[in-house]
């Protein structure tokens, strides 16, 4: 719903804030006082586009405002959540129409493209008139309309999943094909790949082991010697650390035996000789094991390369080249059994592509129910509506794109307006006007149904008066009984069945022009129904009809 609209620099208007109610809203004011720049407002609030030329004269840019309360708005709530904007139980709008240069669009404070807003904002509200994007022209917002008056959209949801089934395994498929004009090419692309790999035969760990086993050869000398010298230092030599220390330990023994305190310090160099004797005999040990092996040296080395030379090929380590060729292995499996694999993928569309049509199917025949039933309730609306003589279909036809995300249908509201004309698009024979009394009557008979908060009708009274005027103001206070209604409109029949009446008017000040727009309290609303009544002179008569017909229509 549309809580607040606040306009600067737009056209004729300099500076506007208005703030409107629930249900019936009604728009007034002499010719040419700038009426329908509301509406055009609106649409630009709900995605429009803009033009440098709506900005008024002198000034450097426009700025459109609309607050919106959405606490009941889930769609629109999800909508918010998903582009990454805040959400709130309150939506607000901002456009910015420069003359020159880029607009911008601003939602909740954040900045915006015009696509972003359009889809958030499409459901918000719907503005109809001769000037304005008009929903009821488009075949798939009229196929919403029916889906939403028949209560399908379940199965519109269902036959969305399901279409999304079968494109999956048509891509699979489609990819499979595809697979196969360069299948003999892969194959010995990928028989080379493994050929190499498990003629070479990695081992996980296997660099990090030979490399530290060709250090040791590379430096076999130099540790020989290094364990030698160690042993002969140690124990073996003359002078050795072994020897010198049994002969501490024989002093220490001989002191003893005035003081027992000396007795621990000589067993821990007993233990220490014993380690030093077990240490050399380990580094003799080594050194008759290491080996001056020139041959497998180079062995080793050849193989070191090899295995770098393979995982630089691939721009990994050994772990991803045994991962590669896991890889590899299960590509030649599927490609080998391709023509199964072909079969089972032609199976799965198949199936996707029956269970898609067939929900299809169900879907169209609901549909062919519920458009006999609108079909009626519309042109009982229309009956009422200056429309007497008039026909509505609904048409459904199988779309020229075959089948979709909503299924088959085409659906397409058919109007005959003129008696012995046959009945046509709304789009070819409907005018501003009769558009949106045509929309007016089908948002009656839709009363309810559908996620749009806020109507605005503009010229929805063109050519009527009289008693067809006041039925026309019936049907929308019924429809404002379901959704906020914004009527503009020079009927005192329509004007005097609102909740809230807003008065345009055009002032000249300072040789400027500047269109102002206030709400009306009783007594103001009461002047200026009489004045649509009797015109620019209001009389005590005209000011007790207007009484009259408000009280009337309370």
């Amino acid at each position: 719903m549309l809580v607040h609209l606040r306009i600067l620099d737009f056209v004729l208007i300099d500076a506007l804030d208005v703030s409107f109610s629930p249900g019936f809203n009604v728009v007034t004011g002499e010719t040419g006082a700038g009426k329908s720049l509301i509406s055009t407002a609106m649409d630009l609030l709900l995605g429009g586009r803009g033009r440098g030329d709506l900005v008024r004269r002198d000034a450097e840019k426009a700025e459109i405002e609309g607050l919106f309360d959405i606490s009941d708005e889930r769609d629109v709530n999800a909508r918010l959540a998903e582009a990454g904007l805040p959400v709130d139980d309150e939506l607000l709008i901002r456009r910015v129409i420069p003359a020159k240069g880029r607009h911008q669009c601003y939602i909740n404070g954040r900045l915006a493209s015009l696509g972003v807003l359009s889809s958030i904002a499409g459901g918000l509200a719907h503005a109809m008139g001769q000037h304005e994007h008009h929903s009821l022209m488009d075949p798939a917002r009229q196929r919403q309309m029916l889906d939403g008056y028949g209560k399908l959209d379940p199965e519109v949801a269902k036959m969305g999943a399901l279409f999304g089934q079968m494109v999956t395994a048509d891509k699979a498929l489609e990819d499979l094909r595809h697979r196969e004009q360069d299948r003999a090419q892969r194959l010995d692309y990928l028989a080379f790949n493994l050929n190499e790999i498990d003629d070479i035969a990695p081992q996980d760990g296997e660099i990090e082991t030979l490399s530290s086993e060709v250090t040791r050869l590379r430096n076999a000398e130099i540790l020989k010697q290094a364990a030698r010298q160690s042993a002969l230092d140690l124990y073996e030599g003359d002078g050795a650390i072994y020897d010198r220390l049994g002969a501490v330990i024989t002093k220490l023994e001989d002191a003893a035996r005035y003081d027992s305190t000396l007795s621990g310090t000589t067993g821990q160099l007993v233990e220490a000789a014993a380690l030093i004797e077990d240490t050399a005999r380990g580094v003799s040990t080594y050194e008759a094991g290491i080996q001056m092996d020139a041959g497998r040296l180079a062995e080793l080395e050849d193989r070191l390369e090899s295995l770098k030379r393979l995982t630089r090929k691939h721009g990994t380590d050994v772990a991803g080249v045994l991962t590669l060729r896991k890889q590899l292995a299960d590509e030649v499996e599927v490609l080998s059994q391709y023509e199964s694999a072909l079969a089972r993928a032609a199976d799965a569309v198949e199936k996707s592509r029956g269970a898609a049509e067939h929900q299809a199917g169900v879907l169209s025949k609901k549909r062919g129910r519920t458009a006999k039933v609108l079909a009626r309730a519309v042109r009982k609306e229309l009956a009422d509506l200056a429309f007497g003589n008039a026909g509505f279909d609904v048409d459904l036809e199988p779309s020229a794109s075959g089948i979709g995300r909503a299924g088959t249908d085409r659906v397409q509201f058919l109007v005959m307006l003129n008696p012995g004309e046959g009945v046509h698009p709304i789009s070819k024979v409907a005018s501003g006007g009769e558009l949106s009394r045509l929309m007016l009557a089908i948002k009656r008979a839709l009363a309810g149904v559908g996620p749009v908060g806020t109507y605005i009708f503009d010229e929805v009274d063109a050519g009527i008066s009289g008693a067809v005027a006041a039925s026309v103001g019936r049907k929308l206070k019924e429809v404002a009984a379901h959704h906020q209604v914004i009527c503009i409109t020079h009927l005192p029949q329509i004007a005097g069945m609102s909740d809230a009446h807003f008065l345009v008017s055009k002032q000249t000040k300072h040789r400027r022009t500047a269109t102002h727009v206030r709400a009306l309290d009783p007594a103001q609303r009461i002047e200026e129904i009489a004045r649509m009544l009797g015109g620019i002179t209001v009389t005590d008569k005209t000011r007790d009809a207007a009484k009259e017909l408000i009280a009337g229509n309370g």
